[in-house]
């Protein structure tokens, strides 16, 4: 999606055309893999992370385009939401003490644009949701300007052909509360910019990426369930990780009808374990309509006929409208080709070290699992994995999720029990040194023993306020505040004082 789009008005020769273009794509793709001349260097990691822009009253602050230009600097870029920016590292290698020369590039690179970001009076902020977003505030204007995302809303909100409905029923704030409800709907994609999400990439060999897609996809409700930072929306206390099914509801284009035939949502965990990464480029073309149908002048096959490396345009753009939550990205660089596994489960953390905590456990846990004897994907039914997954973002810590061998269990007896030993054998496969290992992932054996993640904290914190005598305004402000705070302080979550 970071491709420019300049068209405004698709025709049905276009949608046509594109069709057969990223069948081609498919067919060029197909033989890659058979030739089976994908990079496998050095495994590297990618992360992005998307922020949002506050005023000095903590209010969204529509104003990207000012805070990019005073920062200056091609690792930003914008976002679908004026009050959104996002920062792409550049991949780093995983062995040794990498992930501490990449926890210092992001503490160093996000310091920097903070402090250009607050000479015009705007702070950055690393959340999963922003506290203080009202629904007045997701206007058309609430748009980023770059024209791909005025597209990008035109072509979703004709497919749909209907206003964008919300409807979430959250979790009590305590124990004497009723759950608190949305209902409400939108005429644009305005909401899904209010969903900041941390993306993990991974380059793996074509061979490997079934076993690694598949791990993921089971361990996603227990990322969430240990790192969920989005607990309000528009002042409603409600899921621990609300992004996810905001995200789901406000970018799907289908109509009631639609979805009682079955349609597949563009935010899609999947419906089945894989054998190869073709699986899920072929059911992207099989199950979805273009949304930019914007054609390329490469022929994919005469690049490969002539020793040449296809970009598979049409297949990148079309892959890019489809929000799988483990995506499959098929990229070029430095005159090759590689697959990269994109993670896209977590909500920007509350700090940079949680950042790399999560990461770190991500990654080792793919990897520890990718190499057991008994791969977990084959005791687990792939229902479970989609029902745990939403279960982790309703509940948190409070989740209950059924894992095979255990059974019914909470997220944090499961990590600490059993999941733990499996990441630290992952990251030494990978070659990180111990005291990395311990730093990262002594971090989320902490947050566990605590059961205290950004979603814990935002709740105990707002309701600690309230209990005072805040209004519900008032105590969100307050607490994105202190947030802020301890954020550019930089300690792990679960050592912030409510």
């Amino acid at each position: 999606m970071g491709e420019d789009v300049s068209r405004h008005y698709f025709t049905r020769q276009d949608r046509s055309r594109f069709r057969e273009r990223v069948n081609r794509c498919l067919e060029a793709l197909a033989q890659m893999l058979a030739q089976d001349e994908f990079d496998v260097a050095e495994p590297k990691i990618g992360i992005e992370v998307e922020l949002n822009l506050v005023d000095s009253d903590a209010e969204p602050a529509m104003a990207n385009s000012q805070v990019l230009e005073a920062v200056d600097d091609d690792t930003f870029q914008s976002e679908l939401g004026q009050f959104n920016i996002e920062i792409n590292m550049p991949p780093h290698p995983l062995r040794g003490q990498h992930l501490l020369k990449f926890e210092s590039s992001l503490r160093g690179v996000l310091n920097s644009a903070s402090g250009h970001a607050r000479t015009s009076g705007h702070e950055l902020a690393m959340i999963g949701i922003l506290p203080t977003l009202r629904e007045e505030h997701l206007t058309r204007k609430a748009i980023s300007d770059d024209p791909r995302y005025g597209l990008l809303n035109e072509q979703m909100v004709n497919a749909r052909g209907e206003g964008i409905e919300l409807h979430i029923t959250g979790m009590p704030l305590s124990n004497w509360s009723a759950p608190e409800q949305l209902d409400t709907s939108f005429e644009t994609i305005a909401p899904e910019a209010a969903c900041t999400s941390l993306q993990l990439h991974l380059q793996v060999p074509p061979d490997q990426f079934a076993a690694h897609w598949n791990a993921a996809q089971a361990i996603s409700a227990v990322q969430v369930a240990v790192g969920a930072n989005s607990p309000f929306l528009f002042g409603r206390a409600l899921w621990h990780e609300t992004r996810m099914p905001l995200f789901e509801q406000s970018t799907d284009i289908r109509p009631p009808e639609l979805v009682n035939q079955g349609v597949r949502p563009r935010v899609w965990f999947g419906e089945r374990w894989i054998t190869s990464v073709f699986d899920l480029f072929e059911e992207n073309s099989r199950y979805f309509t273009a949304l930019l149908p914007v054609c390329s002048d490469e022929n994919p096959l005469e690049v490969l006929a002539a020793g040449g490396t296809p970009r598979l345009a049409e297949l990148q753009m079309h892959n890019g409208t489809i929000y799988r939550w483990n995506r499959p990205v098929y990229d070029t660089a430095d005159g090759g080709h590689h697959l990269r596994l994109e993670n896209r489960v977590l909500p920007a953390c509350p700090s940079v070290v949680d950042t790399l905590a999560d990461a770190a456990f991500y990654y080792g846990l793919v990897r520890g699992l990718v190499d057991s004897d008994r791969p977990l994907w084959s005791q687990m039914d792939f229902d479970m994995a989609s029902e745990n997954l939403t279960a982790a973002a309703r509940g948190g810590f409070d989740a209950r999720l059924h894992w095979p061998g255990v059974g019914s269990v909470g997220p944090s007896a499961l990590v600490l029990h059993r999941l733990l030993p499996i990441a630290h054998a992952g990251l030494a496969s990978f070659g990180v040194d111990s005291p990395v290992r311990e730093r990262y992932l002594g971090i989320i054996e902490q947050r566990c023993a605590a059961e205290r993640n950004g979603a814990r904290w935002q709740r105990d914190a707002v309701r600690a306020r309230e209990d005072a005598g805040a209004s519900r305004k008032q105590a969100l402000t307050e607490m994105l505040h202190d947030y802020l705070t301890l954020m550019g302080e930089g300690e792990p979550v679960h050592t912030w004082p409510t």
